[in-house]
């Protein structure tokens, strides 16, 4: 079911944890001609890729008041207290990520600093698709909030009956955001970006979604900032002859039931005859686990896409790492923390039996925004970096001007810029 590779060849990682999709010339057509229709027609493009493509025919793009107010009887009270402990979580480690501004005086009279400021208009997208990703609301929203973050649009798609999961709305009510607007894949993307009538263009787009959804943040972000292009999930899970193969592949089959292009690998680390043994009932377990969930019309076509990968060399492991740069890196096995010191590449990395990946995607405080593809080889997850800007700052006295000023002419004159130079001789000429 799922290929197995025994000591691979470093020079054949790329080929074997490649997870490129093919180009699809029909998104590519389909998206440039929906931003474009936003950008010219505004609102009413909106109106009409509502009912084209939501089968909804809206009367307003905003959630009303109304709706606002009635989204908190849709919701158990169990799930409200889920939501609120996990907003705590994530709300305390973003806190601790609140940068200070740095003072230097490199030499005398030339004081350096940086100076804190929040980004003041961003858009979430919150996809709609086969469930309701509230935890993105928190992953994406409370952030935003600790960043202190001035104006905070959320767009979602509608359901068929023009309104929006309740869900969503009541985690997007409790954090804080009450601009939703009920618009969603490309054209959200363009209506974020562009602005319409109703909607003010922002200056930063977040949010995972589909190819449609990808493709349109990545036209538009020569105009407006991205967090990042985000493909299908993954997963890495790294065993040896101790790990509970029952931990282990239920985080296998965590991110195998997002979508069918999802990939999940699992990586040994044994001799050959124990990680052979291992492959075959980490397999059953796998097969075991399926008959108990639901979603298989997206975990069997997902599991095409995964591999099992071993090594009995500990360096040889962190180059598999490495390479492939998971998304999520789960490290169930003795060396885990080892190997969490080594590695470079990773988005989120869980340690230990009882660190599930799940955690990590909604609950224990890190954030579940993160990169996907190999991009967590240049790339890190959505943080309070995230929603900050940092503005340095120089404060030169004449002193300090006199001092260095030979050395900023020397160079200006050593690009040929000379007005560059001048700068500096008419401030020292004066009396």
């Amino acid at each position: 079911m799922i290929p197995y590779y025994y000591k691979p060849k470093e020079t054949d990682l790329e080929t074997l944890l490649s997870r490129e999709l093919s180009d699809d010339f029909d998104v590519e057509k389909s998206v440039k001609d929906i931003i474009l229709n936003v950008k010219e027609n505004g609102d009413k493009a909106l109106y009409h890729y509502a009912e084209k493509f939501d089968n909804v025919v809206l009367d307003n793009l905003y959630v009303s008041e109304e709706e606002f107010n009635n989204c908190d009887s849709k919701v158990s009270d169990e799930l409200k207290t889920a939501i609120k402990r996990a907003k705590s979580n994530i709300e305390k480690f973003h806190e601790a990520q609140l940068p200070k501004g740095e003072f230097l005086e490199v030499e005398a009279g030339i004081q350096l600093s940086r100076k804190i400021v929040s980004i003041n208009s961003v858009g979430l997208y919150i996809p709609g698709g086969t469930a309701p990703l509230f935890s993105t609301v928190l992953m994406l929203g409370v952030p935003a909030k600790v960043a202190n973050v001035k104006n905070i649009i959320l767009a979602t798609p509608p359901t068929k009956d023009g309104s929006v999961n309740p869900v969503v709305l009541y985690t997007a009510k409790t954090i804080g955001i009450n601009k939703v607007i009920k618009v969603g894949g490309a054209s959200a993307i363009a209506a974020l970006s562009y602005g319409t009538e109703t909607i003010k263009k922002v200056d930063k787009i977040f949010g995972p979604g589909n190819r449609f959804v990808s493709y349109a943040k990545m036209l538009v972000s020569s105009r407006t900032s991205i967090d990042m292009l985000a493909g299908p999930s993954e997963v890495m899970v790294v065993i040896d002859k101790n790990t509970n193969l029952r931990f282990a592949a239920s985080d296998f089959l965590s991110q195998a039931e997002h979508g069918r292009d999802s990939q999940s690998v699992l990586l040994i680390l044994a001799n050959e005859s124990e990680s052979f043994t291992l492959k075959n009932n980490f397999i059953k377990e796998i097969e075991k686990q399926l008959d108990q969930l639901d979603r298989k019309e997206y975990l069997l076509p997902s599991l095409n896409n995964s591999k099992i990968l071993a090594t009995d060399n500990f360096d040889d492991c962190i180059k598999i790492i490495d390479n492939y740069a998971p998304e999520h890196l789960v490290l169930n096995l003795e060396l885990a923390k080892d190997i969490c010191k080594e590695v470079s590449n990773a988005g989120s990395i869980f340690i230990g039996p009882y660190a599930c990946e799940s955690a990590g995607d909604y609950a224990s405080g890190t954030n579940h925004t993160l990169p996907t593809s190999g991009w967590a080889k240049s790339v890190s997850g959505v943080s309070i970096d995230s929603f900050i800007k940092k503005i340095t700052i120089q404060e030169i006295s004449r002193s300090g001007l006199q001092s260095l000023g030979k050395t900023i002419i020397t160079m200006a004159e050593g690009e040929s810029l000379s007005a560059h130079a001048n700068s500096v001789k008419i401030r020292l000429e004066e009396k």
